[in-house]
């Protein structure tokens, strides 16, 4: 008897922790209305950067919190360009938890787009507009996730920060530079989670999610060739074209070496085990080095972005040099752009590079960038265990795949301070994911995504911080 009353007992206090970490309950079909009025208002807020002019978001999301009785701080190097820290404080157990998205949008080509690219125009199911996918999805929703949690009362064992961000398209001194160097103690927290991973949809069910665990990180460098000026009507041995031509064409073919890391591999090997036969052989010979060169062929043909997984990636981007048509120019130049696995020594690798062009006429000059080298964030942390929890009770059915991005995000610079950090997004198909992304010509969101990210970011962040 006393067992079986023990494990009663404890069968009663392990569900009463569960309806605990689980309260309060959300209606979202009561939610979407307002999230989409929050939305479209900050894609119709124009902060193309550059120049930025983030204060406009920040004074919206400002009015927003502060009327719902959440204070706000803002801090800035330019009053055109705020961040917004809001904090509702909890019990203490526990390090706070961050959650993050970034004001500023890239610019556009208005000739290219269907609709008014600041319109947050509403057809055929999406949300058209700059900024709907990169990054005003996350600052919406994460909003809303701060709006609910305090009507809610709900019981914290973390601080939940929210902070939105200048500048993070490149000019991230405006941003979390700023915020890291002056004002760390605003955000300092265990865990933080920001754009960086998303759910695929196939035939209209989520059958991936994946969970950005680290990155790639941006290096780049020019390649000069010099060599002596000259009449176009002579050739010369030393035309400094010539050499760097020659150059950009061994760095545009250098295959370097391949590196697996904890993410990547499992990565991969997630990736397989839901894969076709042909998909699921060529993914697991990527594990085995000695199987793997023909696999990595056909990604580097066909699926290049998991190709750019498995290597640090050098890509020639730009070419400058040249006064006249009849000129041989004394010096010339080119532009890679290098996206470093996370272990990368790149002093290495551009000593490896130099040795690669073989040409002692043509220089391998770095380019500084502060964006630090960081390890991955683990993947045994409750945080990266609820995310899996909320992917599959959300999505049955669906594989969870710890990833590494091959672009760049303010993550970084929080890695670096010893934040373990979560990308996350919502769900697209394959269409929208390869067209109508953040950077792309034309941005656009399916306005089902919108409301399923906004709810997947609730009960992560809910379960993660709410009192157990």
């Amino acid at each position: 008897m006393k067992i079986r009353f023990g494990l009663a007992a404890l069968a009663t206090l392990t569900m009463a922790r569960m309806v605990c970490a689980q309260a309060p309950g959300v209606d979202w079909n009561q939610q979407q209305a307002e999230l989409l009025r929050h939305y479209r208002a900050l894609v119709q807020l124009d902060t193309s950067n550059p120049p930025g002019n983030e204060t406009r978001v920040a004074e919206y999301l400002k009015k927003v919190l502060e009327a719902e009785g959440i204070p706000t701080q803002t801090f800035a190097l330019d009053g055109a360009r705020e961040n917004l820290v809001a904090r509702i404080k909890g019990n203490g157990k526990k390090r706070p938890l961050l959650i993050l998205a970034h004001e500023d949008v890239v610019n556009v080509s208005r000739e290219k787009w269907p609709v008014d690219p600041f319109g947050a125009v509403l057809k055929d199911g999406y949300i058209w507009g700059r900024g709907t996918r990169d990054d005003k999805d996350k600052l919406a929703s994460n909003l809303m996730v701060m709006l609910l949690a305090k009507r809610g009362k709900i019981s914290l064992d973390r601080d939940l920060i929210f902070l939105a961000e200048a500048g993070e398209e490149s000019t991230s001194e405006w941003g979390i530079d700023f915020m890291v160097r002056e004002h760390f103690p605003e955000i300092d927290a265990e865990y933080a989670l920001t754009e960086g991973g998303g759910g695929r949809l196939e035939n209209g069910r989520v059958v991936t999610v994946s969970i950005e665990t680290t990155e790639k990180v941006p290096r780049r460098a020019r390649l000069v060739a010099t060599g002596k000026a000259g009449h176009g009507s002579v050739p010369r041995l030393d035309n400094s074209v010539v050499h760097l031509s020659a150059a950009v064409g061994k760095i545009g073919m250098w295959e370097t070496p391949m590196r697996l890391n904890d993410t990547t591999r499992a990565y991969f090997e997630r990736l397989a085990a839901i894969s076709p036969a042909d998909k699921a052989a060529r993914y697991n010979s990527l594990l085995n080095p000695q199987r793997a060169v023909e696999a990595q062929r056909y990604l580097r043909e066909h699926e290049p972005s998991l190709y750019s997984m498995l290597r640090t990636s050098v890509v020639p981007t730009m070419l400058k040099g040249g006064v006249g048509p009849n000129v041989i120019p004394s010096e010339v130049e080119a532009t890679l752009d290098i996206r470093a696995l996370p272990d990368e020594n790149i002093e290495r690798f551009y000593q490896e590079m130099a040795r690669v062009i073989d040409d002692p006429e043509v220089k391998v000059v770095p380019i500084p960038n502060p964006r630090p080298s960081t390890p991955p964030s683990r993947l045994d942390t409750e945080m990266f265990r609820i995310l899996e929890q909320v992917s599959k009770r959300m999505y049955p059915g669906v594989t969870v795949l710890p990833s590494m991005s091959t672009g760049a995000t303010d993550m970084a610079q929080l890695r670096n301070k010893g934040i373990q950090c979560y990308g996350i997004g919502p769900a697209v198909n394959d269409e929208d994911g390869a067209n109508y992304g953040g950077h792309s010509d034309v941005e656009r969101m399916p306005e089902a995504s919108l409301y399923k990210f906004a709810e997947f970011t609730w009960n992560a962040v809910r379960d993660v911080a709410g009192a157990k």
